[in-house]
């Protein structure tokens, strides 16, 4: 029901990140996103990685601002948390 951002503190490519993510599903996850200009490749498993510079539209836009522990928590308490070691749903499954 809502869309979570943390703040900007992972480094990465010289530049600082935030991650987006959904308690409710992806579709949500991918139309937030969307309308905020992220583009597709910056979703990453279960969340969108958010340059430090675009942490301010994600909030104007709705996102709620948590801590980093908080945003993994309700990802995960969603069932949405896709760590890296962990295919996504139908990858590797025979058809």
């Amino acid at each position: 029901m809502a869309i979570y951002i943390d703040p900007p503190t992972w480094p990465g490519h010289g530049r600082m990140w935030s991650h987006l993510v959904s308690d409710t599903s992806y579709d949500e996850l991918h139309a937030f996103a969307a309308g905020i200009g992220a583009p597709r490749r910056a979703f990453e498993r279960d969340h969108y990685d958010l340059p430090a510079e675009r942490y301010a539209d994600a909030v104007r836009a709705g996102a709620v601002a948590v801590g980093c522990k908080e945003l993994l928590r309700r990802l995960t308490a969603a069932g949405l948390r896709r760590p890296k070691h962990r295919a996504a749903p139908g990858v590797g499954e025979g058809l």
